[in-house]
């Protein structure tokens, strides 16, 4: 079968869509105080509709691939929008905790499919020689929807009501849907594999048991012993599915992808990284918020310095890979990414607020061009035909790095609470949580080293100018 004519609408019509779901992965957490006294719950019972979310894309992320593969990669793609959409106007409707968590159930299955299955469409489109383009109009609304977030959700909180952090997603969804009939051809797929049904159940609990207790660390929402088991059994069921699969004719996630290095190399140091920045989000909310007294909308207009370094990566990010290569742009990138993660622990009251938005603008500009460059890397040597089970396995990789991220900090945050004795929450009991992420986006940097220095050279002459010069 032939691969459908390319053009660059298709990512950014992907890219978009990303943008919906990330966005509304991170605008409710601003909305939530709104939430809980319009439906008269305790907040912390709210984050209920947080968690459910995550827990319903952890479960089904793993299987998008093979839906993909299944039903066709186009029409799974407009049905994920379809629910993601009909969902949101559901939880805009919303008037109890139990209808909204239905709701946000139904989001997370949408969201599971749109993301992993729309990169399988701009992956099974895209020319090689276009592929990191492709990915930075992917790549950075994705990037832009965590630090736009805090402040249109503010806005929304602040000058409408919450329900419209929701319903917004009704009017960007059917255009989305709409661009898609028109614009998006059909793309080739393999014919399916059964289903691994015991992997896939496996892999469920799995997943749902640790992003459930990494999400609940050091936020004394659960007992110690009960995050304990959670974890445990989480890495239980994921230990009984790697021993399986390696005998499974057809595994739901495919181990032997790793074989892949440049695949590899993108999940183990795109890991590190993506636990850094996802917590760097919930970090600066908490240092703006509560250690400097910023409202909810002044500390995500703060944050838009950010979002205007993310914007410039559409122009930098592919000269950078050219000059540099894969190998030398990730090592350095992370070192800066590193650093600037550690530099805002030591952001106090009395710091310049140019000084604050120039650092923000640099770790912007950084976390974007890293983000690109570790999600083109993860398919430059892939085989078309394995394009959908990678996809599902990076996003699920993904999915976890963030979960445990965000769940580090706040466990490092609890820690430094309890050290000090004392309950009110200041800026000192924060920067050791920027350290600690700083550290391991650090991290991240001994992975890429180990790559040749012609990584990614599949990519074309224009990814790969640097790789060469090394050689």
């Amino acid at each position: 079968m032939s691969v459908p004519r390319y053009s660059f609408l298709i990512p950014l019509i992907v890219g978009c869509s990303q943008f919906m779901h990330q966005f509304d992965g991170v605008v409710i957490a601003t909305a939530l105080p709104s939430m809980a006294q319009s439906m008269g719950e305790d907040p912390l019972r709210l984050n209920l509709a947080i968690t459910s979310y995550l827990l319903s894309l952890a479960v089904f992320v793993p299987i998008s691939g093979w839906i993909a593969d299944r039903f066709g990669a186009r029409r799974v793609y407009m049905l994920a929008i379809a629910i993601f959409t009909l969902s949101s106007v559901l939880c805009g409707l919303s008037q109890s905790l139990t209808a909204l968590v239905a709701a946000r159930i139904a989001q997370g299955v949408g969201g599971a499919m749109m993301t992993p299955v729309g990169r399988v469409i701009v992956l099974k489109t895209a020319p090689r020689a276009d592929l990191i383009k492709a990915m930075t109009y992917v790549t950075i609304p994705a990037a832009l929807a965590p630090l736009l977030g805090p402040s249109v959700g503010g806005f929304i909180v602040t000058y409408w009501s919450w329900p419209w952090i929701f319903l917004i997603n009704l009017p960007i969804g059917l255009c989305g849907l709409a661009l898609v009939y028109f614009k998006i051809p059909d793309v080739p797929s393999e014919p399916p594999a059964p289903l691994d049904v015991t992997g896939f159940l496996l892999l469920a609990v799995s997943l749902a048991s640790l992003v459930f207790g990494f999400e609940a660390m050091g936020r004394g929402l659960l007992p110690t012993a009960l995050i304990v088991a959670l974890l445990a059994g989480g890495a239980l069921c994921g230990g009984l599915y790697i021993a399986l699969s390696r005998r499974a004719a057809h595994p739901i996630i495919d181990l032997g992808l790793l074989d892949v290095g440049t695949f590899r190399a993108s999940l183990t140091g795109g890991a590190l990284f993506y636990m850094g920045t996802t917590a760097m989000v919930f970090l600066l909310a908490l240092l703006l918020q509560m250690g400097f007294g910023y409202s909810a909308f002044a500390a995500g207009l703060t944050t838009l310095a950010g979002a205007v370094g993310s914007l410039l990566t559409r122009f930098i990010v592919r000269p950078a890979i050219g000059a540099l290569g894969f190998r030398r742009l990730l090592i350095a990138n992370g070192c800066v990414m590193g650093l600037f993660l550690i530099a805002c622990g030591f952001f106090h009251a009395t710091t310049p607020f140019v000084v604050i938005l120039v650092a923000l603008f640099i770790g912007g500009l950084s976390r974007s061009s890293q983000f690109t460059a570790v999600q083109s890397l993860a398919y430059a040597d892939m085989p078309r035909d394995r394009m959908s089970r990678a996809t599902s396995f990076a996003a699920m990789t993904q999915q976890l790095a963030q979960s445990f991220g965000v769940g580090l900090a706040a466990l490092v945050i609890h820690l430094s609470l309890s050290w000090r004795g004392k309950p009110d929450l200041v800026a000192a009991d924060i920067a050791p949580g920027f350290f600690a992420i700083g550290l391991i986006s650090l991290a991240s940097v001994l992975v890429f080293m180990r790559l040749p220095p012609e990584a990614g050279a599949a990519l074309g002459s224009k990814g790969s100018r640097g790789g060469e010069a090394e050689r």
